[in-house]
């Protein structure tokens, strides 16, 4: 028995780095074998005892005393009350700070504080102040490895409270929304390149069995990201309409003027917010065109010029913002905002800019809920009987649907959205009635192409 222990704690140990004296502590290695093999199984409280005996005595033994450990710990928080669970939290916490003197490089800056941050959230051991000091360390430190959804929320959201208590300016409010909303784009762009990748595979049904759970984690990923990323806009709120952002930058304009960062989030933000009526977002966009000019600038030149009636020097902007960007994905970004610009005056240009887009992108889901929103705004000048009118539904439907597969971050907004289209297309009863079941629908207005009715 005593040589399969052995042979049982040799793999544990496979070929980590540890001190002589642990390596060669025999009654470490007897319990760290026998607290694995009842860890493996989730039976915690059998392996709690041999456990803590390896974790007193010889903690850098094995990576093992601190990934089990915090799942037996957890356990017996869960289970204990009172004193003792307080305790266990505690001990839990000591663990957290051991694991990044004894294994720094499995046990990342971020995670852990991160980990400590909630245990000591969940617990009320920690002031607001607290919690958001630990997490922005998190931030600031390790960004890489800062990947937890409900913490980059409740890292934005605790600086909310702070600010409406009165201890966090606006701008740091600002400052850390534009880093966490661009962390959150940055993290679901790595998972919709795999969903691209894959979602082509599932539709020939080739996809190996690594393939589906690597599809699925992706999608289940980058659906967290958007319902923090809503979260995060909703928390944001009022604090970032015209009323507020105008007398802020107005007042830090001097100072900033000549800060590309601050220029760009700037006007990024009065855009986004459609305050770009106001002077000042001409005086922003100008000091932007001046220090970096870059594709975005020349899409916000083409927004005033638009405004101020000039089509073909907005349209000269547009382009040239286009030509400037090189990299896919932000040329993509480009010509969707450019999309959003040109609607108003022409459903087929915003489109067509709409389509490049995704051309750049394909998984620019965004993208295509705008041209399913110009396909649905169209109703009435796509047929001629109130049948055909509301036929387009179907085809605003499908094109919102695919939005939400090619980027799961937006697969409530999408299927909410497609539902809605299909609700106004005509019934079952509508089909029956026209006798249209099984054929095919051709628009002859801007939208082009046709789309089939349902078979009843």
């Amino acid at each position: 028995m005593k040589k399969k222990l052995y042979f049982i704690a040799a793999a544990v140990l496979g070929m980590i780095n540890i001190s002589n004296a642990q390596e060669q502590n025999p009654e470490c290695i007897t319990n760290l074998s026998i607290y694995v093999e009842h860890a493996k199984v989730k039976n915690y409280d059998a392996a709690y005892t041999p456990w803590k005996m390896v974790y007193d005595n010889c903690p850098a033994l094995n990576y093992a005393n601190f990934a089990y450990g915090e799942k037996i710990l957890k356990d017996k928080i869960k289970k204990a009350a009172g004193a003792e669970k307080d305790g266990f939290i505690k001990d839990l916490l000591g663990l957290y700070d051991a694991s990044s003197t004894h294994f720094p490089k499995k046990a990342k800056v971020a995670p852990t504080l991160i980990k400590i941050a909630s245990l000591k959230r969940e617990n009320k051991l920690a002031t607001d102040t607290e919690i958001y000091d630990l997490l922005h360390k998190a931030f600031t430190e390790d960004k890489a490895n800062f990947k937890s959804p409900k913490a980059l929320y409740t890292y934005f959201s605790t600086l909310v409270d702070l600010h409406n208590a009165g201890s966090k300016d606006l701008q740091s409010v600002f400052d850390t929304y534009d880093d966490v909303t661009e962390k959150i784009e940055s993290e679901n762009k790595k998972m919709t390149s795999i969903i691209t990748k894959l979602l082509p595979k599932e539709e020939e049904g080739t996809l190996t069995s690594k393939e589906k759970k690597r599809l699925k984690g992706a999608t289940t990923n980058s659906k967290s990201y958007g319902k923090i990323a809503g979260s995060i806009d909703s928390k944001l709120g009022a604090l970032a309409n015209c009323e507020n952002l105008i007398p802020l930058y107005e007042k830090n304009f001097e100072a900033k003027k000549n800060d590309i960062a601050w220029v760009k989030r700037a006007v990024g933000r009065m855009f986004a917010k459609e305050c770009t009526d106001a002077p000042l977002f001409r005086k922003l966009f100008e000091a932007q065109l001046a220090l970096e000019p870059s594709a975005s600038a020349y899409m916000y030149g083409g927004l005033l010029k638009q405004k101020a009636g000039n089509k073909s020097g907005a349209i000269a902007d547009f382009n040239k913002a286009v030509e400037l960007e090189q990299d896919p994905y932000k040329k993509s970004n480009i010509l969707y905002k450019i999309a959003t610009i040109v609607r108003r005056s022409s459903k087929s240009s915003a489109r067509n800019y709409a389509q490049k887009a995704i051309n750049a992108n394909s998984s620019n889901g965004k993208a295509y809920l705008l041209i399913a929103n110009l396909y649905a705004g169209s109703a009435n000048q796509c047929g001629t009987t109130p049948f055909e009118k509301r036929a387009i539904y179907w085809k605003a439907a499908d094109m919102a649907a695919k939005a939400g597969r090619v980027d799961p971050s937006l697969s409530g907004r999408a299927s909410q959205t497609a539902k809605s289209y299909r609700a106004k297309a005509p019934s079952k009863t509508d089909i029956f009635n026209s006798g249209m079941a099984g054929k095919t629908v051709t628009f002859k207005c801007w939208v082009g192409g046709s789309v089939k009715v349902p078979n009843l």
